[in-house]
């Protein structure tokens, strides 16, 4: 896990698209939750993302940590964080 002085930098490790413009996201804590972009605008450079289609085209990226697209468009992690960790999963 990365982190600077103590502080959790989050790593995106896995991500499943489970519907059209909801991502599933683990992280490098055993941290798995739901992302929901569904009401999202994507407009200038991220207009792409609101293809449904093309946003199934996410992957990871390993060397930033989280996830991206083919036209090289990626999302911060932190804030994927909070919000996987607002809608997560549990084990059962």
């Amino acid at each position: 896990m990365a982190s600077v002085s103590g502080t959790y930098l989050p790593v995106v490790v896995g991500v499943a698209v489970i519907r059209d413009h909801v991502l599933r996201l683990l992280f490098d804590d055993g941290t798995v939750g739901d992302v929901d972009f569904s009401s999202e605008e994507w407009t200038g450079a991220l207009a792409a993302l609101g293809d449904a289609k093309y946003f199934g085209r996410v992957r990871v990226d390993a060397e930033a940590g989280t996830v991206t697209w083919p036209n090289g468009e990626d999302l911060a992690p932190e804030p994927l964080y909070e919000q996987a960790r607002a809608h997560p999963l549990a084990a059962v």
